[in-house]
């Protein structure tokens, strides 16, 4: 596992990716129910994460880390199927979906 600092910076690259999303959802008139659980709950997992991280908790870190993947995933594929969202979510959210992909390889969870 990476150390504590590198999660850190890499979790920063998420972290930014989880608030333009939210951002993004917030100007979409009509989201999906669904696509705006998923942020929501990304952006409670990355307040949590940022109380976890300074602990070097490993367990809870590659916990949250899965649970965030799985939401990323899951607003990925809404946006994939959902041809009348905007290209700014859509961006937004494939943005975060590929952050998530890259700490989850980095950490190798």
């Amino acid at each position: 596992m990476l150390h504590t600092n590198e999660i850190q910076h890499r979790f920063y690259f998420v972290d930014r990716a989880v608030r333009l999303a939210a951002q993004a959802a917030s100007a979409e008139p009509g989201l999906p129910r669904e696509l705006r659980d998923c942020l929501e709950r990304l952006d409670k997992q990355a307040d949590a994460a940022r109380e976890v991280l300074p602990g070097n908790d490993e367990l809870r870190i590659r916990k949250l880390i899965r649970d965030m993947e799985l939401q990323a995933d899951r607003a990925k594929r809404i946006c994939d199927y959902i041809p009348t969202l905007s290209g700014q979510i859509k961006g937004a959210v494939t943005q975060l979906h590929r952050q998530m992909q890259e700490l989850k390889r980095d950490m190798s969870v």
